[in-house]
């Protein structure tokens, strides 16, 4: 059953439908799609982008790694894992994760794991802009972040 994983790190945004069209048309066994698609939060209306930095190649590996990961784990029929880079404005998209599976739980469970390990194994980093044109510091990671992952082992 195994797939290859679609895997892009890339400036410009995405299409949300077209992504899904990609993946799901004319493919037999999807009873199931679920997308994830992660915005830029304007924290109550104090952020005004988030600068995105990633490691080239790296990044990308580390991508392809976990979805290979989430394939093999619930048996997904596809998987596409899209991460933005640049300065993303707030209410723009930063993220997208979809996952094809013959029946829903492994689909809701392979996109979860994908998030899961993206914010916490692959290489980006955060720092926030203010609306106030302060240039803020570098975005620490999150304990819960690790705790979310860890639920996995």
């Amino acid at each position: 059953m195994s797939s290859t994983p679609t895997i892009r790190v890339q400036r410009e945004d995405f299409d949300l439908q077209a992504e899904v069209d990609l993946l799901s048309k004319g493919k037999p066994g999807i009873g199931a799609l679920v997308t994830f698609s992660g915005l830029c939060r304007d924290e109550g209306g104090t952020l005004d982008a988030l600068e995105l930095e990633h490691y080239p190649g790296m990044a990308e590996a580390e991508m392809t790694r976990i979805a290979e990961m989430a394939i093999e784990r619930f048996k997904l029929n596809g998987l596409t894992a899209i991460h933005r880079y640049g300065k993303i404005a707030a209410g723009e998209n930063i993220v997208l994760v979809i996952a094809a599976a013959p029946h829903r739980q492994a689909a809701f469970d392979g996109a979860n794991f994908v998030m899961d390990f993206l914010k916490t194994s692959a290489p980006f980093w955060k720092k926030e802009h203010g609306k106030d044109g302060v240039e803020r510091q570098w975005v620490k990671a999150k304990g819960h972040d690790d705790a979310a992952r860890d639920k996995w082992k």
